[in-house]
Formats: C-alpha cells, sequence, structure tokens
C-alpha cells in the first residue's frame, strides 16, 4: 500500500495544502486543497474519498474535483462519511446555489457522486484494502481513520482533542504509521481547548496513554503554516523531559506534503 501526502497543512499559504491524503491510485482520506496537486489522470482514478468531519479544509477540493472528472468518469465516485457530514454537504455544498447538486448530475440514476454513510468502528472494504473509521473530539461530529496496510495499519487521528477511545484502538492493534493532528502551540492552548485541537502539551499527554514498547513513527500534521517551528520545537522538548524523567521518546517527526510511504 502506497500512501501519498497531497496536504497535511492547518491552512493554507505558499507551499501550505490542506489536508488530504492518497491511498494507492484510487481512495482519498479527505480532500483538502492538496487534492489541487493531482494531474487530472491521477484525479479521475479516485473511486473513493472518505471524509473525516466537514470543516472547509478538508473538503475544499471535492466539489472541484468532481467537476472536473465529471466528463472522465462512467461511474459514481463514492464518498464515504457520518451521516451529520453527509448532511452538511448536501445542506451547504452541492444544494445547486453553492455548487451543483453532483448526486443528480447527469441524472438521478447515474450521478457523479453516491454517499456512502459510515460509523465510528464501522470497517470498509476497498479492493485488497481495509478502512475503519475511528473516534475522534470535534466541534463538529468527526471520525479519524486507520487503513490496514501490507504490514501494518496506517492510522490517522483526523482534527481531534484529548481522545482516550482512539488511543485504546491504538494500543490494540499493530501500527505501522501513525499521523496526529498538532494545530497549535503552546502559547495557543485556550484556543486549542475551544476549538477541539491538541498543542504539544495535550498531545503529550495523549502520548502518555500509548502501551509501554511500542515505537512507531508518529507524524504531527495539521499544524499552523505561522506556529509549525515553534509546535514542532516544543514537541521536541516535551519528549526530552520523558527521556530525563525515565521515560522513553517518540520517534516523532514533522508530516510534509510531498511525502510518500509504502507499507
Amino acid at each position: 500500500m502506497k500512501v501519498r501526502v497531497l496536504g497535511c497543512s492547518g491552512a493554507i499559504a505558499k507551499d501550505c495544502r490542506t489536508t488530504s491524503f492518497l491511498i494507492d491510485d484510487n481512495i482519498l482520506i479527505d480532500a483538502g486543497t492538496g487534492v489541487g496537486d493531482l494531474t487530472l489522470d491521477e484525479m479521475r482514478k479516485i473511486d473513493h474519498v472518505f471524509l473525516t468531519h466537514s470543516h472547509l479544509d478538508h473538503i475544499a477540493a471535492l466539489p472541484l474535483m468532481l467537476d472536473a472528472v465529471s466528463s472522465l468518469r462512467n461511474a459514481a465516485v463514492e464518498i464515504h462519511a457520518l451521516p451529520a457530514t453527509i448532511a452538511a454537504l448536501q445542506t451547504h455544498v452541492f444544494n445547486n446555489v453553492i455548487w451543483p447538486d453532483f448526486s443528480a448530475i447527469p441524472t438521478a440514476e447515474q450521478p457523479l457522486l453516491q454517499y456512502a454513510p459510515v460509523s465510528v468502528n464501522q470497517q470498509t472494504t476497498i479492493g485488497t484494502r481495509l478502512v475503519e473509521a475511528l473516534p475522534a473530539v470535534h466541534t463538529v461530529p468527526a471520525v479519524g481513520y486507520a487503513i490496514r496496510g501490507d504490514t501494518g495499519w496506517w492510522v490517522f487521528s483526523g482534527d481531534t482533542a484529548k481522545n482516550p477511545a482512539f488511543w485504546a484502538w491504538v494500543n490494540a492493534m499493530p501500527v505501522s504509521h501513525l499521523v496526529v493532528e498538532t494545530a497549535f502551540s503552546n502559547r495557543e492552548s485556550k484556543l486549542a481547548a475551544k476549538s477541539l485541537h491538541l498543542s504539544p502539551n495535550t498531545l503529550a499527554q495523549e502520548l502518555s496513554q500509548l502501551r509501554s514498547g511500542r515505537v512507531f513513527p508518529i507524524y504531527i500534521t495539521h499544524t499552523k503554516p505561522s506556529e509549525t517551528a515553534l509546535i514542532m520545537d516544543e514537541i521536541r522538548q516535551f519528549d526530552a523531559v520523558s527521556l530525563l524523567d525515565g521515560g522513553g521518546t517518540h520517534d516523532i517527526r514533522w508530516l510534509e506534503a510531498g511525502q510518500a510511504f509504502d507499507l
């Protein structure tokens, strides 16, 4: 299984694209602005889009992508999401005001878009891939996702605050790569708490729930462009303190658009 990072920023700026991951060549996890770097041929091969939640930075490119490939496909793109996320798309995006309702275009019998509701802990099989929706804690209904690769699970927290159920799942499974959001620095910890995101201090508390001996790369995503350097410095500091206190350090890295992983 190949995972390609199209976008992983918490906001836009030069060379900063919002959340989207391409799995092999036919599955998207979220549809942020990073999708715009795909070629038309790459976009037309996408058959499934799994959305974590309805916020704009995770869905911004979806209507534009569907429009771009509308004349290149003979089958609908399946949008997998929580019922509340689907309702938000229907009400606020694909409503024939903001964007055409592609669930009825070109015809209701043969649309370009089909919705596939998911629930937490639901597993969906796509070819040889197994995709599981994981619990997330955010300001709107949200999930994370895990995809089973050949060497373990690729796991994405989605946008989330403190989330014990997520870490219980991680502790029980053979995780290969873990992608965790940390949107704000510690100086913005109040804003992080209000918006249900993590900061380095709360990330440290979350990582303390990892079972002893669990070692795999942990990639930090969704950092605000103006705070990325500070966030990563603060994360390195708490990891160093953990080592001094007799704990183990984690293999924590910053996620960057353009990276690709084979699992």
